[in-house]
């Protein structure tokens, strides 16, 4: 078993290291406290990701599971394996600015997870932001109450979401509904609405906690009129399978959140260890017992981050090699989401006056932190799929 990150994303993984340090860093405050200000400076940086994209394994937010891609057996490290190492480093830079890079929208993991063949191709290179909770609907994707009405060769979408990502500046937007209420999750899918499409507006936009450099936004659709090729996979309502098909994205995003939340707890954890570097042993040669309490205390925080880290690469490398992977992707978010929260705000109690001025960003990150504990599936909803997929429950069984 070798835990180390596979060597041919050496190269990668350097470049969003040092895009997150001379690019995302510089310019974290100035956005923080320009919130709904769109970062221009991430316009160059989309363009280099797509050049990185084209010649093979980059990151990519939209990484193939358990469907596509090479079918040989045996190791294999792809796309989900490097988007997640890239998210890691990026989000060590910045993670609202990570959250609005242009083309790398949750939505775009929608379409990878539930497209046909011919929308891949379609859709290559849209902007997707990923359009789920509504007011009466959180952490139950399958309450949704967005309707989506057959018109001839058009679907009719009525309903409001809250929370999306990028709503505003997407492209389009992955917006969940269902074809029947009365069948309850079985008939929920997803729809690729395009920005401009009559009957949808953009409400307002949330003033958040953290990631303001991201544009969380309110989306009503009244009577929006979308074609029936934007349906992602397939129209029909098959009871069997029941919500498997649209919960497939979460078996996508889960993994990439967690990595987020991994690169925002490392560049707290590496600030405090800056900081606190003349009290800890560069060697951990000093029994954990015989050390003082501010190095034990970033010690457990270190071995918290490793753990929370190589489950995240586990869930990803899962998905790479087709392998399902729904209570990996679980148990990585509720890990990394839970620590993140941990470290960040751990890190600012122990900086002290340093630790909560403007002057250093270890506050910031820790407003940043508590968004990745809750989107893509709250800690409580993680606990309790994995809770499920334990006991072999369903989720009527085991509420």
């Amino acid at each position: 078993m070798n835990l180390e990150n596979p060597k041919k994303f050496k190269m990668l993984v350097d470049q969003a290291h040092q895009t997150a340090l001379n690019v995302l860093r510089p310019i974290s405050r100035k956005y923080d406290k320009a919130e709904h200000a769109y970062p221009k400076e991430l316009d160059m940086l989309a363009s280099l990701l797509d050049g990185m994209n084209e010649g093979g394994d980059g990151m990519n937010a939209g990484a193939a599971v358990n469907k596509r891609g090479d079918t040989t057996q045996g190791n294999k490290n792809g796309v989900n394996m490097s988007t997640a190492l890239g998210v890691i480093e990026m989000c060590y830079g910045d993670t609202g600015l990570l959250l609005t890079m242009p083309r790398q929208g949750l939505g775009n993991s929608a379409i990878a997870a539930v497209a046909n063949e011919e929308q891949l191709e379609r859709f290559k290179g849209t902007w997707a932001a990923m359009a789920i909770t509504e007011p009466g609907c959180g952490s139950d994707s399958a309450a949704i109450r967005t309707t989506a009405t057959k018109d001839g060769d058009d679907y009719i979408l009525n309903g409001e979401k809250i929370f999306v990502t990028s709503g505003e500046r997407a492209d389009s937007v992955v917006v969940w509904a269902t074809l029947d209420k009365k069948l309850g999750r079985a008939a929920i899918k997803s729809f690729v609405v395009p920005k401009g499409t009559p009957g949808m507006t953009v409400e307002r936009l949330e003033h958040k906690l953290g990631i303001k450099a991201s544009d969380t936004a309110v989306i009503r659709f009244i009577d929006c009129r979308v074609p029936a090729a934007n349906l992602l996979g397939n129209a029909e309502i098959d009871v069997a399978k029941g919500f498997a098909g649209v919960m497939e994205t979460f078996d996508n995003t889960r993994p990439l959140v967690a990595a987020m939340a991994v690169g925002c707890s490392k560049a707290s954890l590496e600030r405090i260890k800056e900081i606190f570097k003349d009290q800890l042993d560069a060697e951990y040669a000093t029994p954990y017992l015989q050390s003082s309490n501010i190095a034990a205390q970033i010690y457990r925080m270190e071995a918290e981050w490793e753990a929370a880290r190589l489950l995240t690469l586990k869930a990803a490398w899962m998905a790479d090699n087709k392998k399902p992977n729904s209570r990996e992707a679980s148990i990585a978010k509720a890990k990394a989401g839970r620590i993140c929260n941990e470290i960040t705000l751990k890190c600012v109690e122990l900086a002290a006056s340093v630790g909560y001025t403007e002057d250093e960003l270890l506050e910031k990150w820790a407003r940043d932190s508590k968004i990745l504990d809750i989107f893509e599936g709250t800690q409580q909803i993680q606990q309790l799929i994995v809770a499920r997929r334990e006991l072999g429950k369903s989720s009527s069984e085991l509420k």
